[in-house]
């Protein structure tokens, strides 16, 4: 199979880009804002607030420990999982849609990959409440790119849908 440039291009931007968005999102959090566990910030009351935790497991904390070897793990998984995508977005026929939500996962794995790299663990603080539940995880801009993504890929139609 050929390698699309043109992919991995779209691919690349689109990783860079949400790497950036969340990176600069954490910076804000963690230096400007200077939030600690616990703290909370009322961002649109009632809707948005910043929780700030960090996340020494997976999605909502699971699997959680503070260990090197966990950490180590969940980043070389992280870096492998998008070697890989990366790989799939070169190598694959669909353009630019497809592309672009490789890397929007890609983006999304490696800004979580860089905070468990420099801090340990994944800093966590984008809380969404509404309609009187009390929902008491937090998560990223890094969560959003991988979802969206991920939502993306699995509702994008394939070839043979196109074609029926």
């Amino acid at each position: 199979m050929a390698i699309s440039a043109s992919n991995l291009s779209v691919a690349t931007i689109v990783a860079a880009i949400s790497w950036l968005i969340d990176r600069v999102s954490k910076i804000h959090v963690l230096e400007t804002l200077q939030m600690k566990p616990g703290d909370v910030i009322e961002f649109i009351p009632g809707i948005l607030k910043y929780t700030f935790s960090w996340n020494y497991g997976i999605n909502f904390g699971l699997l959680a420990s503070d260990g090197p070897g966990l950490k180590l793990f969940l980043s070389g998984l992280a870096v492998a999982v998008s070697i890989a995508l990366m790989v799939w977005a070169a190598r694959h026929p669909r353009a630019f849609v497809f592309s672009a939500a490789l890397g929007l996962v890609v983006g999304g794995a490696l800004g979580n990959a860089y905070d468990r790299m420099m801090y340990g663990a994944v800093a966590d603080f984008l809380n969404v409440t509404c309609c009187g539940i009390n929902n008491p995880f937090a998560f990223n801009i890094a969560d959003i790119t991988i979802f969206m993504g991920v939502f993306i890929l699995l509702f994008l139609p394939t070839e043979e849908q196109k074609s029926a």
